[in-house]
């Protein structure tokens, strides 16, 4: 797994908080709240998200990979919040289609729903064997400072021929897991979180958090 950091001189804009540490969860997604934050359950810090930061506008993900765009959206919350923040990002990656839609894989269409359709209407002579594909996630934590640090994880599939399965979000009904026979939208989240691209990227994270919290006061130790 790799690691990423960055330096940045800006001072944060709030004070440290009393009581345990606010942990800001760069996004405004629900499913995606929902998943971190079962992820990180058990941890000593109040979990807070974009959606009670209205006044932070839209990040841009300009980066070229997803290591880029995650830490520039750790690091713009954790200076604008004064706060500990993490951020993710992550996407599809398929074989047949030379990688794609990879870091584009949240503008490939309009809806989810088009995302799918696209995706599917792609690969409609593709056969099964030759589908293979990969979810990414790489999740990043920064601090006050503008110190950050990126963990990465994989999940391995193939593109099923139809969706199938209520659960998740984004392109899990179609992301098909041979070895269970179901697609990611068929786990339940607990099932989910064990093998994803997510649950390996924040349980990775998850450590580094934890050492920052127990050794370092909440800021990330820059080598």
């Amino acid at each position: 797994m790799g690691q990423e950091s960055i330096v940045q001189s800006p001072e944060s804009k709030v004070g440290l908080s009393n009581g345990p540490p606010i942990l800001v969860l760069a996004t405004r997604n629900p499913g995606k709240i929902v998943e971190i934050s079962e992820l990180l359950a058990g941890l000593d810090v109040r979990i807070r998200s974009l959606a009670d930061y209205p006044d932070i506008g839209e990040i841009v993900e300009d980066g070229r990979t997803f290591a880029e765009n995650a830490v520039k959206k750790a690091t713009t919350v954790a200076l604008e919040t004064g706060e500990l923040a993490l951020a993710d990002d992550s996407g599809l990656e398929v074989q047949a289609l030379g990688g794609r839609p990879g870091i584009l894989s949240n503008r490939y269409a309009p809806t989810p729903r088009e995302r799918n359709e696209r995706l599917l209407q792609e690969l409609q002579d593709v056969e099964m064997a030759l589908r293979t594909a990969r979810f990414v996630c790489v999740a990043a934590l920064a601090d006050r400072q503008g110190h950050a640090v990126a963990r990465t994880g994989f999940c391995e599939g193939r593109i099923a021929l139809a969706p199938a399965g209520e659960a998740g979000f984004g392109y899990d009904p179609i992301f098909l897991l041979p070895d269970l026979g179901v697609t990611m939208a068929q786990l339940t989240c607990e099932e989910k979180n064990r093998i994803s691209h997510r649950g390996k990227a924040f349980c990775a994270i998850r450590e580094v958090l934890e050492h920052v919290l127990a050794e370092h006061g909440g800021l990330i130790p820059m080598p």
